[in-house]
């Protein structure tokens, strides 16, 4: 690992390193907020997943989280959204290739050598953080935006008893049924939509929920909303009885202007669970 920066932030230190992944078989780049409290002690983390396009940096510089954290005593994970690199395939589209790695485990040529991303979520990077950094492994919870919505309800879904809490701002919530969504699955994963379901947020409400609670915050004039197919999510939340809530918010819509708005809300709400 090497360290690209560390600035004072709020009392505590917000880092940038990069490391090789065996994961995703190059350099990958991530940002950590260490609060002033692990100068002294582990302290417990919340992974926030960026959306389509965006690297490390967009929710790290934009979305206004380091305040909260640290008045909570929290570590932020700011993990990048795919491999990157001149040897790592890409695409023209802005959503397929570098940027959007969707945080699944391509099977499929030519992504299936670097774009790993589930397993860098849940096994490379966590393992680097714990051996590393002063985080409480056993205290973690995890949210995200649209892609990093979707990476963080099916995360949470999948690993039970990993994280405490999850939360999303505007998810992709029924991926399987959306353009953003079929295209990627398509391409990373096959034709074979049997093995989409474990990557679709709604589907795995419908069949497992989640061990915890659940806060999602959606914007009205949100232009992506029929994409991202909130209703669905809140649908199988209901029919589950899954504790938690969907939250329409009048007027906001998908930018960083309402992750900024929400994000104390949500910080608040992770802190809650984990320091109980």
């Amino acid at each position: 690992m090497r360290t690209i920066s560390e600035n004072r932030c709020f009392g505590g230190v917000q880092g940038v390193y990069a490391h090789a992944s065996s994961a995703t078989n190059c350099e990958m780049t991530f940002g950590l907020f260490l609060p002033a409290e692990a100068e002294i002690a582990p302290v417990p983390v919340l992974w926030y997943l960026s959306g389509l396009t965006c690297t490390h940096e967009n929710a790290m510089t934009k979305a206004g989280a380091q305040k909260w954290a640290a008045e909570a005593g929290i570590a932020l994970v700011f993990p990048d959204t795919s491999p990157r690199g001149t040897d790592v395939p890409d695409d023209p589209a802005y959503d397929l290739g570098q940027g959007a790695g969707f945080y699944v485990n391509a099977t499929q040529d030519p992504w299936a050598q670097h774009y790993q991303m589930w397993d860098y979520i849940a096994e490379d990077l966590p393992r680097l953080l714990d051996t590393t950094f002063p985080i409480d492994p056993e205290r973690q919870s995890i949210c995200g935006h649209s892609m990093g919505g979707h990476g963080a309800l099916t995360l949470a879904m999948r690993l039970p008893g990993r994280y405490r809490s999850v939360s999303a701002f505007a998810p992709i919530a029924h991926p399987t049924a959306s353009d953003w969504g079929r295209k990627h699955f398509l391409n990373y994963l096959g034709a074979e939509e049997s093995g989409w379901a474990g990557h679709d947020a709604t589907l795995l409400m419908r069949e497992r929920g989640f061990d915890g609670e659940v806060l999602v915050d959606q914007g009205t004039t949100d232009p992506f909303v029929n994409a991202l197919m909130p209703e669905a999510l809140a649908e199988a939340m209901c029919a589950r009885r899954q504790p938690g809530a969907v939250r329409m918010q009048k007027g906001y819509d998908h930018s960083y202007f309402m992750i900024s708005t929400f994000m104390p809300d949500h910080v608040s709400f992770h802190a809650e669970a984990l320091w109980a």
